[in-house]
């Protein structure tokens, strides 16, 4: 008997210990317009993210606690960008996954295209070494989530999440809303 009380908690020690919980994985902050919320860092020059709902027209309920983050795309061609360290840095060829949930509002103060997300590994602080999603636009006005199985192509310390309009054309002002935000986990590929 005590053998497999061993073996188990071997095996749940294991379980906790193979992910990566994100600081603030629900953008949990008071609600403002133009405020990073704790735990994160800008990537992009203008990063002025917002946390959400109550301004800009944006009244969405969030899928996971209070609040969540809205990122912007100009129409200068600038655009907005989180990051944050991983706890535990991603070891190279390592399979992982991770979901989150992401939504589009029509009515963010002219801000209303659809735009995309991209998510970037990086050994440093804002760099984008490997893109490891990007999604269609998201033109959904309720939350949907996603879920992605990705290898690491290098040892990496820092994950971003960035707005994203392809052309990047002086007419894209859009938004896209990101919450909920899974821990990093080794894949349970068979």
């Amino acid at each position: 008997m005590r053998a497999i009380s061993f073996i188990f908690f071997m095996l749940c020690a294991n379980v906790f210990t193979a992910q990566n919980v994100l600081q603030n994985p629900s953008f949990e902050d008071e609600p403002a317009d133009a405020t990073m919320p704790m735990g994160w860092f800008a990537c992009e020059k203008g990063t002025t993210p917002d946390i959400l709902p109550g301004y800009w027209g944006v009244f969405l309920e969030a899928s996971e606690g209070d609040t969540y983050v809205g990122l912007i795309t100009r129409s200068n061609g600038t655009y907005e960008s989180i990051g944050q360290r991983i706890p535990e840095k991603l070891e190279k060829d390592g399979c992982y996954e991770m979901s989150f949930d992401l939504a589009h509002s029509q009515n963010y103060t002219g801000y209303n295209k659809p735009v995309k997300l991209r998510i970037w590994l990086g050994n440093k602080k804002c760099k984008k070494d490997q893109m490891i999603f990007e999604s269609d636009f998201i033109e959904n006005e309720d939350w949907e989530s996603f879920k992605i199985e990705f290898d690491a192509e290098s040892s990496s310390k820092y994950i971003l999440f960035e707005a994203y309009y392809k052309e990047r054309n002086f007419d894209h002002k859009g938004n896209i809303l990101i919450d909920n935000l899974s821990p990093i986990r080794f894949c349970t590929r068979a």
